[in-house]
C-alpha cells in the first residue's frame, strides 16, 4: 500500500487548516478551495472518495467527538425543533428535491431522482459545527443546528437505502420502506442504549489512562459496527453512546479526561481538515465521469438542484418554526419565543458535506439485470456541485447575514458572571468540606499546609471574578490575563532550570520528565482557563 498520498493529504490539509486560523475565512472553505485547485495540479494523485472508508471509519469518530461536545440537556430541551429538522426536513427534502429533479432533468427516472434527493438532503455535521463556532451563533440556534447535524445522517442514509432498493429493482413498497426506516432508527437508538451503560462502566473501572483512552478510541467504531451488523443505524448508535458518555464524563478519572480531550481534539482536527480537502479533490474525478453530458447542460442541471435544495429548506423551516407554536399553546409555554430572523439563519445554514459525497459514491454501477444505474455519473456531479455550492455560498455569506439581521451573539460578560457564581457556590461547598475534614484529628495538618488549601480555594474563587474587572490601559489585559501570562513566564523559567540541571548531569532524564509533567499540568490548567474565556468572547 502506498502511504505517501495519504501522508500528503493529511499534512497538506493540516497546513491549510492551520493557515485558515489567521484569516477571517472559515477553514472548511479554504480547505475545499485548496482541494479544488490541487485536483488539477500535475502529479497530484486521484483521491477517489471511498464510501467503504468514509462511512465506517471517518464518520463514527467525527460524530462521536461532536456528540461528546454536545449538551444532552440542551438537546433534550430543544428536541422538537431538532427532530423536525433531522427527520422531518430530511425526508421532505428527499422527496422535494427528487420530484423537482425528475420533472426538470430529462430522462431522470423518479426512483433515481429520489436517490439524488436522499443523497443531498442532510446538512453536514462538521460544516455546521465549524461555522457555528466561528461566527458565534446564539446558544439555542447552535444547539438546534448541532442536534440536526448529529441525527440527520441516520435519516438520510436510511432514506437512501429505501430509494436505492426501489431504483435497482428490488420492488420495495412504501410500507416496506417505512418499516425499514423505523427499524433502522429504533434499532440504532436501542443499540446505543444497550452499549452506553456497560461502556461507561468499563471506562470508570479502568485505572490506566492509556487503556481508558484506547477504549475511548474504539467506542465509536464498536457502536457503529454493532448497529450496522444488526441492520440498524450505526449513526444513531454512535450519537446515543457519545451523548451519554459526554454527559457522564465527570465520573471518569481526571487524567483520562485530560488525555481524552487532547486526543479527540487532534483526531477531529485531522479528520475535519482531510474531509474538506477531499471534497475539493473530487472535482477531477467527478468531471471526468460526466461522459455524455455536456458542460453547459450539466451546469444547468446543477443550478436546478442547488436552487431546489436551498428552496426546500426554507419551505420547511418557516412552517416548522411557527405553525406548531400557533396550533399548540403548550409549545408556546414551554419554549422561548422567536422572531423571523431565527428561521432565516437556520434556513441559510444548510451546508452539505462529505457524507453526501460518500453516499453518492456508494451508488452501484448497475441495477438488477445488469443495466447501468440511470444517470449515476450525473448524480455524482450534481451531489458534488451541491456540496460545493452550499459550502461556498452559505459559508461565505452566513456571517454577513447574521450581522445584517442584527442577531445578538453570546454575551461573554453574562457567561463569565454565571461561571463566577457557579465557582463561588462550589468553592463555599469545598470550604465547608475542608473544615469538616480538618476538624477530624486523622486529617491534622501543619498550619501552613492548611492555609495553603484555603488559599487555593480563594484563588480559584477570585480568578473568574477578576475577568469581570477593569482592563489594563497599557497592555489591554484584564487582571486575570496578566496573572496567567506571568504564571506562564514563571513556569518557563522553572522549565529552563530543570533542563539546565539535566544537561549538567545533576538530575537524570527520568526525573526531568517527572518534573516537566508537573509544570505541563499547571500550564495546561492555565491554558484551559484562557481558552474558556476566549470561547466565551
Amino acid at each position: 500500500m502506498d502511504v505517501l498520498p495519504l501522508l500528503m493529504l493529511v499534512a497538506g490539509s493540516a497546513v491549510v487548516a492551520g493557515a485558515a486560523r489567521r484569516t477571517p475565512v472559515p477553514a472548511p472553505l479554504l480547505l475545499v478551495a485548496a482541494g479544488l485547485i490541487c485536483s488539477y495540479v500535475p502529479g497530484v494523485p486521484d483521491y477517489t472518495l471511498d464510501p467503504h472508508i468514509v462511512l465506517p471509519l471517518v464518520l463514527p469518530p467525527l460524530l462521536h467527538t461532536a456528540a461528546l461536545d454536545s449538551s444532552y440537556l440542551d438537546l433534550r430541551a430543544n428536541l422538537r425543533p431538532v427532530a423536525l429538522l433531522s427527520v422531518g426536513y430530511v425526508l421532505f427534502a428527499t422527496v422535494a428535491v427528487g420530484v423537482v429533479a425528475h420533472l426538470l432533468i430529462p430522462g431522470l427516472p423518479l426512483t433515481a431522482a429520489l436517490v439524488l434527493g436522499a443523497v443531498v438532503a442532510p446538512p453536514d455535521a462538521v460544516a455546521a459545527t465549524a461555522i457555528a463556532r466561528r461566527i458565534g451563533l446564539p446558544s439555542r440556534l447552535t444547539t438546534v443546528l448541532q442536534g440536526e447535524s448529529l441525527f440527520n445522517d441516520a435519516t438520510a442514509i436510511t432514506g437512501y437505502r429505501v430509494a436505492l432498493a426501489a431504483a435497482v429493482g428490488e420492488g420495495v413498497s412504501w410500507t416496506e420502506g417505512v418499516r425499514e426506516f423505523v427499524f433502522a432508527a429504533v434499532g440504532g437508538v436501542v443499540v446505543g442504549l444497550i452499549l452506553m451503560v456497560p461502556l461507561h462502566w468499563l471506562r470508570t473501572r479502568l485505572r490506566d489512562p492509556l487503556l481508558q483512552n484506547t477504549l475511548s478510541l474504539l467506542i465509536p467504531f464498536v457502536a457503529y459496527a454493532t448497529a450496522e451488523q444488526a441492520g440498524a443505524s450505526g449513526v444513531l448508535a454512535v450519537v446515543v453512546v457519545g451523548l451519554y458518555l459526554g454527559h457522564h464524563s465527570w465520573q471518569v478519572d481526571f487524567a483520562t479526561r485530560l488525555q481524552e480531550a487532547a486526543v479527540w481534539r487532534m483526531i477531529a482536527f485531522i479528520l475535519e481538515s482531510a474531509v474538506f480537502a477531499l471534497i475539493g479533490l473530487q472535482l477531477r474525478v467527478v468531471v471526468a465521469g460526466l461522459g455524455e453530458y455536456g458542460a453547459g447542460q450539466a451546469a444547468w442541471y446543477a443550478a436546478i438542484v442547488f436552487l431546489a435544495v436551498v428552496a426546500a429548506r426554507f419551505v420547511w423551516v418557516f412552517p416548522a418554526t411557527f405553525l406548531p407554536r400557533m396550533l399548540f399553546p403548550g409549545i408556546r409555554e414551554r419554549e422561548p419565543g422567536t422572531d423571523w430572523t431565527a428561521p432565516v439563519i437556520v434556513g441559510w445554514a444548510g451546508m452539505r458535506g462529505v457524507v453526501s459525497l460518500a453516499i453518492a459514491f456508494s451508488i452501484p454501477q448497475t441495477v438488477h439485470g445488469g443495466a447501468p444505474f440511470p444517470a449515476r455519473n450525473l448524480i455524482l456531479f450534481l451531489t458534488f456541485t451541491t456540496v460545493i455550492g452550499t459550502l461556498v455560498v452559505h459559508g461565505l455569506t452566513l456571517p454577513s447575514l447574521i450581522r445584517l439581521l442584527g442577531v445578538p451573539g453570546r454575551d461573554p460578560r453574562a457567561e463569565t458572571l454565571a461561571e463566577a457564581q457557579a465557582q463561588n457556590s462550589a468553592s463555599l461547598a469545598a470550604e465547608r468540606r475542608l473544615e469538616e475534614l480538618l476538624a477530624d484529628e486523622r486529617n491534622a495538618l501543619p498550619p501552613p499546609l492548611a492555609d495553603r488549601l484555603h488559599t487555593v480555594l480563594e484563588q480559584r474563587r477570585n480568578a473568574v471574578w477578576e475577568r469581570l474587572g477593569a482592563v489594563n490601559e497599557v497592555t489591554g489585559e484584564s487582571a486575570d490575563d496578566t496573572y496567567r501570562r506571568l504564571a506562564r513566564e514563571m513556569i518557563e523559567a522553572e522549565r529552563k532550570v530543570f533542563v539546565d540541571l539535566r544537561d549538567a548531569r545533576r538530575i537524570d532524564d527520568e526525573m526531568l520528565r517527572s518534573l516537566l509533567r508537573r509544570l505541563d499540568l499547571e500550564e495546561a490548567a492555565l491554558y484551559r482557563e484562557g481558552a474558556t474565556e476566549g470561547e466565551g468572547g
